[in-house]
Parts: C-alpha cells; sequence; structure tokens
C-alpha cells in the first residue's frame, strides 16, 4: 500500500450493548485489510468540564470507558500480525517516566517492533490533579519522560538522572525490538516546540487542522530540524482527515478519503481516519474497514 493509513479507533465508536474486548476484532479487522496501523486515544479519567476540549464538540460521555492504551495495544498485539501499533495522544506526562519507558519496551518488544506512539501533554487539568502532579509542570514532565525513555532503552546499565528521576547503574530490560520507537509529538507547532520535537522527536501528529496550517507546521518543523542536523526525511507526519457524510449521517468512506492526496502534498505522511462515531452494529464498523482498505490501496 503505497498510503500509509491509520484507523482512529475510541471506545464510544462500539456500538452500545457490546464487550469493550470488541476492540480486538476491530484491530484483526484492520490488519486483514491491510491499513498501516491503528490508532488509540488514553485518558485516566474524564472530569466534569468537557467544555475545554479545545477541538470542537467532545463525543463521549463523562461516563465513557477509556481503557488503558498501552495495556489495550498489547493485547491488540496477539491477535494481529502487520499492524502499527500507536496512541493518539498517550499522556506521558501523567506517567512515572521509568514506568513509561518499561510500558512502552514491553509493548515494542511483545509485537516484535510494532510500536509507534504520539505523546501529549492533554487538556485536563483534573487528570494532573488525580496523580498528584501540577498542570504547570506538563510540559517540563514530557520532555523529562521522553529523555528517561531514551537513556533506558539505550546501553546497559543505565545511568540517568533529571527532576524525578535518578537512576544509577541500572539494568532496564527489556529494550524495545526497534533501534529507534518512533515517538510523535501531538502538540500545537509553535517555535518552542518545533524545537522541542526536533531535539527529541520522530514526528508530528496535529490535531483538527488543515493542509493549509499542515504545511505552516512542517516548514516549521524542518527549518528546526535543520538546526539540530537533523532532516525531516527522519520524521512521521500524522494527520486526520475530516469525515464526510452521506445524507443518512453514515461515513462516505470514498469521499473521506478524496481528500488525502491534498494533505499528502502538505506534508501528512500517515492518513488518519476515525471509525464510524455511532454506529449501528459491529458489522457496520468492519464494512467501513474493509471499504477504507480497499481503496488506500489504489491511492
Amino acid at each position: 500500500m503505497s498510503v500509509q493509513v491509520s484507523l482512529f479507533f475510541r471506545p464510544y465508536q462500539i456500538p452500545a450493548g457490546i464487550h469493550l474486548s470488541a476492540c480486538l476484532d476491530v484491530a484483526r479487522a484492520a490488519d486483514e485489510a491491510g491499513l498501516h496501523s491503528i490508532t488509540f486515544g488514553d485518558h485516566l479519567l474524564l472530569g466534569p468540564n468537557l467544555a475545554a476540549y479545545p477541538y470542537g464538540a467532545f463525543l463521549h460521555r463523562a461516563e465513557s470507558a477509556w481503557p488503558e492504551p498501552l495495556t489495550t495495544l498489547a493485547a491488540m498485539a496477539a491477535v494481529t500480525e502487520r499492524l502499527v501499533l500507536s496512541t493518539g495522544i498517550l499522556l506521558a506526562p501523567l506517567r512515572s517516566p521509568v514506568l513509561l519507558a518499561k510500558s512502552i519496551a514491553t509493548l515494542d518488544c511483545l509485537s516484535r517492533g510494532r510500536a509507534q506512539l504520539a505523546l501529549g501533554v492533554g487538556w485536563q487539568r483534573e487528570e494532573y490533579d488525580a496523580v498528584g502532579i501540577p498542570w504547570e509542570e506538563r510540559y517540563r514532565r514530557l520532555d523529562e519522560g521522553v529523555a528517561a525513555c531514551r537513556a533506558l532503552w539505550g546501553s546497559q546499565p543505565v545511568n540517568f538522572e533529571s527532576a524525578n528521576v535518578k537512576v544509577e547503574d541500572a539494568w532496564a530490560l527489556p529494550r524495545p525490538d526497534q533501534e529507534r520507537v518512533p515517538l510523535l509529538y501531538g502538540l500545537a507547532m509553535t517555535p518552542k516546540n518545533a524545537v522541542r520535537m526536533a531535539k527529541f522527536g520522530d514526528g508530528w501528529c496535529p490535531v483538527g487542522i488543515d493542509p493549509p496550517a499542515i504545511r505552516e507546521g512542517v516548514d516549521q518543523l524542518a527549518a528546526a530540524l535543520r538546526d539540530e542536523g537533523r532532516d525531516l526525511g527522519s520524521q512521521h507526519i500524522k494527520v486526520g482527515l475530516p469525515h464526510v457524510l452521506n445524507a443518512d449521517g453514515t461515513v462516505d468512506v470514498g469521499g473521506t478519503m478524496a481528500a488525502t492526496p491534498e494533505y499528502l502534498s502538505a506534508g501528512a505522511t500517515i492518513i488518519t481516519v476515525s471509525s464510524p462515531p455511532n454506529p449501528a452494529s459491529m458489522d457496520e464498523i468492519f464494512k467501513f474497514i474493509s471499504a477504507l482498505g480497499k481503496i488506500a490501496a489504489t491511492l
């Protein structure tokens, strides 16, 4: 397949009354359809202030189930063969850097090198309050987590020290199967974030922006990469297509995918398409995935 297409899947996209384990059936279907990856979201909890969501209407109810993504992706790895296992977005600062490194390394090892994660800081202060991490420290904690991961995945034994981590002459195994697990950043493209991505990251995973904004952000990232002695060819640019709907409210897969060339021209390397938001049955989801794979294979 010439175009890398990722299925974005969230728990509310399972029909009412269907057990959460149906996520595994969705992953299996995406693998069989030849899709590049499956992308899974992250929230430790949902507070009452859903209006704080910055990307339009938040489609989940506060009582929606949010399974832990790295655990879910590990289960998906067991029922798939080729599917890349991705997040969008993993809230890295909410996790201990050492535990984050261990969890990602384990996922990559058990999946034989299929992890490709997008990291970010989220939008809910309530999640930070719940784990005792100051909201104001979220970006510093993100940087610390990525630095700790890179160190703990490196040569052994490990010596690493930061504001909240101290590892002295210790072994941190298993290491990931991949020489470098791709860590993308799900952040707004600002000058500061461009430098952050260029120093530590493997790509950009913006949310809810159009092709002109993608191109502007990619150009900004490319400039920051040059300053770090790196190039854009090493980066994954993962962006989502907005749904085009049929008259009956179902997703027009062909109409949605028709925008792909414009997004690729703007700099995208991975196209993400969300599963139908309100499916009547699992069969509707499986037909959607099949159609998505067939169209992607022709592009």
